[in-house]
């Protein structure tokens, strides 16, 4: 039985990370839960969003992954090293890959961070910036209202359009080269993004970065898949299966149409 790369958020954010993996790596299995029930996570204090992970990162063991990767910003934050001591695997976070991947592509050293309110509030991208570049300087702000607008499904209406370009105003008068998009939900949101903050911004979404450390992981411990045969991936959640469903498909498109797909809700998180 092929082993999963298993991918956890708190809700359909982690698809964006999902994505660029099946780009890159075509011939993995992807196990992915999404933790619809009790999203968004970012206004969720650090215990609690813990305690959640730890729920969700059990669960995932008893399929036996090879790695778990914890496509989500907030959880990340605050559990990504907890969960590496207690998964007994290798587990990737996405704050390092965003961070690589704004220092590689900024010219002026101004860089954006936008984020919910727990990834803000932990200061986890301006540590992991400044470890790599110390001359570099942070914006950093909280976008409480994007996840709820991504979980509806709501990405292209003029009301998203509306509540972006307000809840970024404040940053156009900043000298930014580089845009974090510092949640996976939020690239999702990006034509509204990018028109809102300005298109010579370059917009940085951690998922390329990402499946790039999956892949170097996973060599390094010669665990890559080897076979050819189309993967048979597994999505779960633990809300509303439909419209889960509804927009994994529309966002992976033929990504996941040429796989055979099995859609589960187990009793978790609920």
């Amino acid at each position: 039985m092929q082993q999963a790369i298993a991918v956890l958020d708190s809700g359909v954010g982690g698809l964006t990370v999902v994505k660029e993996v099946m780009r890159q790596l075509p011939h993995e299995k992807i196990l992915y839960f999404g933790d619809t029930a009790r999203a968004p996570y970012g206004s969720r204090s650090s215990e609690e969003v813990t305690a959640f992970t730890r729920e969700i990162v059990d669960y995932l063991i008893q399929f036996q992954p090879k790695m778990i990767v914890i496509a989500c910003n907030t959880a990340t934050a605050v559990a990504l090293e907890d969960m590496r001591n207690r998964a007994g695997m290798p587990v990737v976070g996405v704050i390092s890959p965003g961070a690589r991947a704004a220092i590689g592509k900024t010219r002026t050293g101004v860089i954006g961070v936008i984020g919910t309110e727990g990834t803000i509030k932990s200061g986890a991208y301006e540590a992991a910036l400044k470890k790599l570049s110390s001359r570099v300087e942070i914006v950093s702000k909280a976008c409480p209202t994007f996840v709820p607008l991504v979980e509806d499904g709501n990405f292209h209406s003029s009301e998203t359009k509306h509540i972006v370009n307000e809840a970024l105003h404040s940053l156009r008068g900043f000298p930014l080269d580089c845009l974090i998009l510092g949640c996976t939900h939020y690239p999702f949101l990006s034509e509204a993004i990018s028109e809102a903050i300005g298109k010579d911004v370059t917009l940085i979404n951690s998922a390329e970065e990402t499946a790039r450390e999956i892949r170097e992981v996973l060599q390094q411990r010669n665990n890559l898949a080897c076979s050819d045969d189309l993967p048979v991936h597994q999505f779960l959640c633990s809300g509303d299966p439909l419209k889960f469903k509804e927009i994994a498909n529309e966002w992976l498109g033929d990504q996941i149409r040429l796989s055979p797909v099995v859609w589960q809700v187990p009793r978790i998180g609920v």
